[in-house]
């Protein structure tokens, strides 16, 4: 799935919110921040900055030095020091994201019967629903298809919000399950 403008300028935004978190902590703890040497030195010197343009023009430059790193090392240390937060709404935005992506191919999808003098039915082959099954297992793929078909025929959005539940279902659902797993192996 490639990523449209806006989807790239939320993650940037998100990168920027996990970013002016990193530089609000204290001193000791960016000495044990999982990122490049330069990274590290950037936020230290960022504590000392005032809540001006300057604060800013560094914020944003760490940002885009981030932007090669993995994220997730980062949340995770984040999380740990200070709350799950950050987190969740990112969990949120990839959730919104894949709902987005659903509806655009439903909708693409639709179009092409119309165009073809083809039925659109429950059923139409989805590559999106695909790769949501390889990230969410417990989704129930079929469900997904005939939501999104509803939405495409009747642009409801009793429907999109019914295809976000359910993906945050499964995505909760995976959570338990790994949890469940990661106890079980600690009691034997």
């Amino acid at each position: 799935m490639e990523l449209s403008r806006s989807e790239q300028k939320r993650r940037m935004k998100q990168l920027e919110e996990l970013t002016e978190e990193l530089s609000a902590l204290p001193l000791g703890l960016l000495d044990q921040l999982p990122a490049a040497e330069e990274v590290r030195m950037l936020l230290k010197e960022t504590a000392d900055l005032g809540r001006d343009g300057a604060r800013k023009r560094q914020i944003k430059h760490i940002t885009k030095l981030l932007r090669e790193e993995s994220g997730e090392a980062l949340y995770t240390f984040l999380a740990d020091h200070k709350g799950t937060e950050l987190r969740k709404k990112k969990q949120l935005h990839e959730l919104e994201y894949m709902r987005d992506a659903l509806i655009e191919e439903a909708i693409a999808s639709r179009r092409k019967a119309r165009e073809k003098q083809q039925d659109f039915n429950e059923d139409w082959p989805s590559k999106v629903v695909e790769n949501i099954a390889v990230q969410l297992e417990a989704v129930d793929k079929r469900e997904l298809t005939r939501l999104a078909s509803f939405f495409a025929i009747s642009r409801n959005p009793r429907h999109s919000r019914e295809i976000f539940r359910m993906l945050l279902a499964a995505q909760e659902q995976g959570r338990r399950q790994e949890l469940a797993l990661s106890t079980c192996s600690v009691v034997y």
